[in-house]
């Protein structure tokens, strides 16, 4: 009979980042990878080429100062709340975007595949709700909107 295992709470932060770099999702994989983690679990947030029933050709994120500071303030949470976690990273790109580009990375090592997709879910949810950045779509019809700058 196996001893049972120790479930831990709270995570390593190995990147919180905002920048204007092309993203990685499989880097921010290799960069959580940990020998006693059962599950790395990745999402990319990607531009796609609609919205709202419209066609987009490209778009453009801004963000205020403060928004490195915030993820890094947003993956310390949600990796201080975590159990069986080993390790989380995250990234949101600025300036212009292109169809297919990633827009946010993020990746998440645990000890079981349930933790892991739950906490991925949740910082993904958390850096959307926290995180001050604002999107302007460019359309193929000439026109464009500016999205969370309310």
């Amino acid at each position: 009979m196996s001893a049972p295992e120790e479930t831990t709470t709270g995570a390593a932060v190995l990147r919180a980042a905002v920048g204007e770099q092309p993203l990685d999702v499989a880097e921010h994989a290799r960069l959580v990878d940990d020998a006693a983690a059962g599950a790395v679990v990745t999402f990319a947030g990607v531009v796609r080429d609609h919205d709202g029933g419209r066609s987009v050709r490209g778009l453009e994120y801004s963000a205020h100062p403060s928004a490195e500071k915030i993820v890094a303030e947003v993956a310390a949470d949600v990796a201080s709340r975590a159990h069986g976690v080993r390790a989380i990273a995250v990234s949101h790109r600025v300036g212009r975007l292109a169809i297919g580009d990633v827009a946010l990375a993020c990746a998440v090592a645990a000890d079981h595949r349930q933790e892991a997709f739950a906490v991925c879910s949740e910082l993904v949810e958390e850096v959307k709700r926290r995180l001050p950045v604002w999107k302007h779509q460019a359309f193929t019809d000439g026109s464009d909107e500016w999205v969370n700058s309310t």
